[in-house]
């Protein structure tokens, strides 16, 4: 496995897995057990907003999920305030915290008031929208050997760290990591002009994307261990 790109959310990498292992794996995504508002009791609301808008826009408010969490975690949260102007995500307060503090939940004006309890506790995203803790995508890892009179078009939409030479052929790498070098390959290989030679790989480059309720790798061991579970009781009902 080797880490192509990481940012505060994101992590990309490639490994060599077949693709129906990594789809499974994406989809157990929906299995992790994530923290979400459940319940919302709104007993001041001066907004211009309905109660169920509110209620809807607060359940779908990430929340910090530590490795704790299990189906028996639950916690409140709580938001009173007078003060005119837009009501964000951070004036929640309680046993958890929101993974981003500038999510608009409403607005008031001066003399109106706003007020709520919200009850949390932990899902799985096959249960509701609101526990998804991500997403996960992959693509296949794929080269392009082209000969000497490779077309500029297809050079200049490829990342010059994308191109390379070998034994007197063009060698781009990753085509399907940037849809303009792949259209303008394709192209080329539709007309036959160009001698192109398409070169797979058993890598995959798979990325996982957290919405912010836990750290992206967290998020795809947590998905392994969950197929993990599953499999393992499948295997003692197919021996019995």
């Amino acid at each position: 496995m080797e880490i192509i790109k990481r940012e505060n959310n994101k992590i990309a990498f490639k490994t060599e897995m077949e693709e129906s292992v990594a789809n499974a794996i994406r989809r157990y995504l929906g299995h992790i057990q994530v923290l979400a508002v459940d319940e919302v009791e709104i007993s001041k609301n001066d907004s211009p907003l309905y109660d169920e808008t509110i209620a809807h826009r607060i359940g779908l408010i990430p929340l910090k999920t530590d490795k704790t969490v299990n189906e028996k975690t639950v916690a409140s949260l709580k938001l009173s305030t007078d003060k005119e102007g837009i009501i964000y995500s951070g004036e929640l307060k309680g046993g958890v915290k929101v993974a981003y503090d500038k999510i608009p939940i409403t607005l008031i004006n001066k003399g109106q008031e706003f007020e709520l309890t919200a009850k949390v506790r932990a899902g799985r995203g096959i249960e509701h929208a609101k526990f998804s803790s991500g997403l996960m995508f992959y693509r296949n890892l794929a080269n392009a050997k082209i000969e000497k009179d490779c077309p500029r078009e297809i050079l200049e939409s490829c990342k010059k760290s994308m191109v390379k030479t070998e034994g007197g052929k063009i060698i781009i790498q990753d085509i399907y990591g940037n849809d303009v070098c792949e259209a303008a390959i394709e192209k080329y290989m539709k007309e036959g002009k160009t001698q192109i030679e398409i070169i797979p790989s058993d890598e995959l480059i798979i990325t996982v994307e957290s919405f912010g309720q836990m750290d992206p790798e967290d998020m795809f061991k947590k998905s392994i261990e969950a197929l993990k579970k599953d499999l393992a009781t499948v295997e003692k009902k197919v021996e019995k």
